[in-house]
């Protein structure tokens, strides 16, 4: 693995997850991460901890990625702590689990808060650090959904919100280049608290037995999977833009009726 020393990464949503298995990673090769959480300051301040034993310096950054202002702020934090910004990871994520057939089970109100967090706030974050991110030749990476490419997943209100960041991924990409590169990571099965408490412990392990049972590879993520996944577009994918990468075990080869997603 490349040495990351003198780099930083900001990631949103950086406390627990995806998000703190990529601030842990790009920590253990040298990178300074600066770790937006909205609310889970003392899961933040472990994740911290954790970077900075593996080698990397931290940085807490709160603030809610869905308000505008907040999304400058944590970006101006970010360079005032550390002076330059390299990757940014728009890994914060929300959702509501509704059965798709349930259409009354989702309002307007649903839409606009999924939409906020998972489309807007990475358009927010890119246009607040985009300056900055010229002047290092950085990247992003955009944590979607295999939900943006199945049409399946927790609600149809949060497939649409990451077919919408997908297609967003591709437009910036276009603008950004050639300093910035651009691409997303779509998760398949991702195990972790975040899927299991929001479909229930039986579903849960349902869920996780038949995407198993299915997927060529038999095996469902671990979020180190996917940190992987962000890492490689970081660093490694040196002349990729505008690239959606599906990190499902193969599922996409299989027969369609994918079970739940992150």
């Amino acid at each position: 693995m490349s040495d990351l020393k003198g780099k930083v990464a900001l990631i949103t949503g950086g406390s627990s997850g995806i998000g703190a298995a990529t601030a842990k990673l790009l920590a253990g090769r040298g990178c300074s991460v600066a770790i937006n959480f909205s609310k889970s300051r003392a899961a933040a301040e472990k994740v911290a901890a954790e970077c900075k034993a593996a080698g990397g310096e931290a940085l807490l950054v709160q603030g809610n990625v869905a308000d505008d202002a907040d999304c400058r702020r944590v970006v101006d934090e970010t360079i005032a702590g550390f002076g330059h910004l390299d990757y940014l990871v728009n890994n914060a994520g929300t959702t509501k689990f509704v059965a798709h057939r349930d259409l009354a089970g989702l309002s307007a109100q649903d839409f606009h808060d999924i939409f906020a967090v998972n489309s807007i706030a990475p358009f927010q974050m890119v246009r607040a650090a985009e300056k900055h991110l010229r002047a290092r030749r950085g990247a992003v990476v955009n944590v979607s959904s295999i939900a943006g490419v199945y049409g399946t997943g927790s609600s149809i209100a949060y497939v649409a919100s990451k077919a919408a960041l997908n297609g967003m991924t591709l437009s910036l990409a276009r603008v950004l280049g050639p300093e910035v590169r651009i691409n997303a990571v779509c998760p398949g099965f991702v195990e972790g608290e975040w899927l299991q408490q929001g479909m229930g412990e039986a579903a849960y392990k349902t869920a996780q037995q038949t995407w198993q049972s299915f997927a060529p590879l038999g095996t469902t993520n671990k979020p180190e999977d996917i940190a992987q996944s962000i890492a490689f577009f970081l660093t490694a994918a040196v002349n990729v833009t505008g690239e959606t990468l599906l990190v499902d075990s193969g599922m996409r080869l299989a027969q369609p009726r994918a079970p739940q997603a992150r």
